[in-house]
């Protein structure tokens, strides 16, 4: 089930998602306020126009049939209270309601101060009941009544279901012996709300009319500046992939093809430069590899003749025996460089390829950790292994894999400071990842962004045991992406780093999503105590 912060997540990538769809639903929205607004304001001037048309028809027809009928009066005969109620009735629904019964409906009532002993029985039209006139009509009659009284209201009748708004016009007439009496006429707007009812529909079509015309209208004024926007957008895509030779099509003057002439001007100095530096690269790749090839032959001599004189240096007298030690470690120092920079060398050109068997990851990380155990005691680092007991067989190129975990292993012995190395191994249904975890000076994260950068070093004024060339953590990355793999390091100042290796199991099974960063600090496992020491080099935990 979604929760409401997600449904509003949701909503606002929707109106995020498209530049005409916002213009197209914002044209929308403000066109349906703006005709809601005028169409009420004239709906409501059109309904008043014609309640004052029929008040001022009711009005006028009242005080003629109001003189009619004081007139019927003043003739009738003035005899007992039978026959003035005989005579009043046959006034009212005679001559008053058989005039226009669809348009008018009559009520005879006694005025509310009238205190004459003849009495007339209050008279209605056979469809309207006598309590359907207001008492404020009622007592405005009482205090004005030399004058009409109108009122518009809604008026239930006995034929319709529902109320009908109504005009109510009251007067005064005045009956022989029984004294003022009330006279109201009601009128019925039944053509005028049938007109509004006409109206009303109308103005809802022609709106929502006008709605889809102002939608219309928004689509094509977003999509004369949709378009090419998403021209441009696709056009730097094709560039980011690397098709340089995208352009924006120019057909005028106006502010898009003046933005399409500074995109193409631009992209033009983009693609000259990036061939400048392709060429650059190309040429250093070129001198790198050219040297690298070239000092071989010649380093190869050195390296024989300074065997030669390192085997021989008991006897050579102390300052030469010690020069001839120093010019081996130097060749042999210098012989790792030249190596590592054929490799780079290799990896520019896209020669790398890899040689892929079917190996136990967990013998390579002992091969490994065996083969700096003498790293290890000098640094007085520990080194504690968490590997599986079964075999962790994995699609690799050994020697790359191996190389990996040599220089992150050697990194963490060398930046330890002698403090305990973790070596975890941990097994994915597609995957495996190796994590070396030291607690030495630890880097920040912007060093970390920088730590596989070709002949970077964190402190180059930092003594180091190792005597590496910069190009270790470089390589190591280029392997794991020769895998299809990952490497990964985090770490904090004071706290040491973790370098984590992602590799898939099988290379017909790549790795579909790439993994999160590498959890730091992480704390240690607790060593348990039947745990195998292998001298000071290290500890072996299987799990």
């Amino acid at each position: 089930m979604s929760t409401p912060a997600q449904d509003a997540g949701g909503v606002v990538t929707w109106w995020r998602s498209s530049l005409r769809l916002r213009v197209i639903i914002t044209t929308m929205l403000l066109g349906s306020i703006v005709t809601v607004i005028v169409g009420a304001a004239l709906f409501g001037q059109v309904a008043e126009g014609l309640v004052r048309q029929a008040v001022t028809a009711a009005t006028a027809d009242a005080a003629q049939e109001v003189r009619s009928v004081q007139a019927s009066f003043d003739a009738m005969s003035r005899s007992d209270d039978s026959s003035l109620n005989a005579t009043a009735n046959d006034i009212i629904k005679g001559q008053v309601a058989s005039a226009d019964e669809a348009q008018r409906r009559s009520v005879l009532t006694r005025s509310l101060g009238n205190d004459r002993d003849a009495r007339i029985a209050t008279l209605a039209s056979d469809d309207v009941e006598p309590s359907a006139v207001p008492e404020q009509l009622a007592q405005a009659l009482e205090d004005d009544p030399r004058n009409q009284q109108v009122m518009v209201t809604d008026v239930g009748f006995r034929t319709n279901d529902t109320s009908v708004a109504s005009v109510i016009v009251g007067a005064r007439v005045d009956i022989s012996r029984a004294g003022p009496h009330n006279l109201y006429l009601i009128y019925p707007m039944e053509r005028e709300q049938a007109t509004l009812d006409l109206i009303r529909q109308w103005f809802a079509v022609g709106g929502l009319a006008l709605l889809i015309l102002m939608g219309a209208v928004g689509w094509v004024a977003s999509s004369m500046v949709a378009r090419p926007v998403g021209q441009a957008a696709r056009v730097s895509q094709q560039m980011a992939r690397g098709h340089l030779d995208e352009r924006l099509p120019v057909r005028g003057s106006d502010e898009l093809d003046q933005l399409a002439m500074s995109f193409n001007t631009m992209a033009d100095s983009i693609q000259s430069q990036i061939r400048q530096l392709e060429t650059l690269s190309m040429l250093q790749q070129r001198f790198v590899s050219d040297v690298s090839h070239e000092l071989r032959t010649p380093l190869t001599t050195i390296h024989m003749a300074g065997e030669v004189l390192y085997s021989s240096r008991e006897d050579f007298s102390g300052p030469v025996a010690r020069s001839a030690e120093l010019l081996y470690e130097e060749l042999e120092r210098f012989e790792d460089l030249l190596t590592e920079l054929l490799e780079i060398s290799r990896y520019d050109s896209g020669a790398a390829d890899l040689e892929i068997d079917r190996i136990d990851l967990v013998g390579v990380i002992r091969q490994v950790l065996e083969a700096l155990s003498a790293l290890a005691e000098h640094t007085g680092s520990e080194v504690a292994v968490r590997v599986p007991n079964a075999p962790v067989e994995v699609e690799m190129d050994q020697r790359r894999v191996s190389r990996i975990l040599r220089n992150v292993v050697a990194n963490a012995l060398d930046h330890g400071e002698g403090k305990p190395v973790e070596v975890t191994l941990e097994e994915r249904e597609n995957s495996v990842a190796v994590t070396i975890r030291d607690h030495g000076v630890g880097l920040t994260p912007e060093e970390a962004t920088m730590v596989f950068d070709r002949f970077w070093r964190s402190d180059p004024a930092r003594n180091r045991t190792t005597g590496g060339t910069g190009l270790g953590l470089a390589i190591s990355l280029e392997d794991a992406k020769l895998h299809g793999g990952y490497l990964q390091v985090a770490g904090a100042p004071g706290e040491g780093a973790a370098f984590r290796l992602v590799l898939p199991r099988r290379q017909d099974t790549p790795i579909a999503v790439e993994p999160g960063p590498v959890p730091f600090p992480t704390a240690p496992e607790p060593l348990p105590e039947a745990a195998s020491i292998r001298g000071t080099a290290g500890t072996e935990v299987s799990t």
